[in-house]
């Protein structure tokens, strides 16, 4: 017997199946990862009804085709700043979600917040770069071998003091100056970064659930952002452009270092000619 479940997830499915997305964005995959799955009806925020599908057991039901619409748009844009050369920080504090984030910003070679946000972050950068710069020199002590001169009980609270920076900072040590960008896993529970990325210029780019307001961010991705699965889809496909992306910068970067090299070469050459002319 075939619930009404089942029929209005077909019905879906069938009206998704039907729909062309470039970045091979595919509507069956999402609708198996969870991603039109919102929140309940009570909660919608009146801003996200364009974008939704219907209701199912008081439960909003996300089109997947505004989903891949937005998506995609989000993605042109990241696949621009990586061409650009331009960084990103992605943002995810959930707890189920914090190894996902991490791993995915460190594949892509991107600064993360996956701890809680640390106010002035944005706001007031230098004065939190100059606590990354000494996490860094600490960081580097350490591993040099400088703490040693130290009491055990001193290199014990120094130990502490170091594992509550790294908590803090070790996600944007590498960020020298704000980024272009930042990539909110939910927008809802991160949205002090939000409103500092807002403030200081940066362009943000969030997943956006039907409890959310779509105008915060300058590229909503309307999803679920509570289900592992669907954060997995998203980032998995973002991960695909930003890795070809990067490979595109790459190669003409490496293709002007052989041209350097051979234009270098042969004017080697033609110095040492010279000289065996001169003898």
């Amino acid at each position: 017997m075939i619930t009404i479940k089942e029929t209005k997830e077909k019905e879906l499915a069938k009206k998704s199946s039907s729909i062309t997305c470039d970045f091979g964005i595919d509507l069956d995959e999402m609708l198996k990862a969870g991603v039109h799955f919102g929140h309940r009806a009570s909660q919608i925020h009146p801003k996200m009804k364009p974008y939704i599908y219907g209701t199912r057991s008081a439960v909003h039901i996300i089109s997947l085709e505004a989903t891949a619409e937005k998506f995609e748009e989000a993605l042109r844009f990241i696949e621009k700043l990586i061409a650009d050369e331009k960084n990103l920080i992605l943002v995810g504090t959930k707890i189920q979600i914090k190894n996902l984030a991490k791993g995915f910003a460190e594949e892509c070679g991107f600064s993360y917040v996956t701890e809680r946000w640390i106010g002035g972050t944005f706001t007031n950068f230098e004065t939190i770069k100059k606590r990354v710069e000494y996490f860094k020199d600490l960081e580097k002590k350490k591993a040099e071998g400088g703490l040693e001169k130290y009491k055990k009980k001193e290199k014990i609270k120094i130990d502490k003091e170091l594992q509550k920076l790294k908590t803090k900072f070790g996600g944007i040590k590498d960020l020298e100056k704000l980024p272009n960008a930042i990539f909110v896993l939910d927008v809802k529970k991160d949205i002090l970064a939000v409103k500092e990325a807002k403030i200081k210029g940066v362009k943000v780019i969030g997943i956006i659930d039907t409890n959310v307001d779509p105008g915060l961010v300058d590229y909503p991705i309307p999803a679920n952002d509570d289900a592992l699965s669907s954060i997995k889809y998203i980032l998995e496909k973002a991960k695909e452009i930003v890795l070809k992306a990067k490979q595109g910068v790459k190669k003409p970067a490496e293709d002007n270092k052989k041209e350097k090299q051979a234009v270098s070469e042969k004017n080697d050459s033609g110095t040492e000619q010279e000289i065996l002319k001169e003898k």
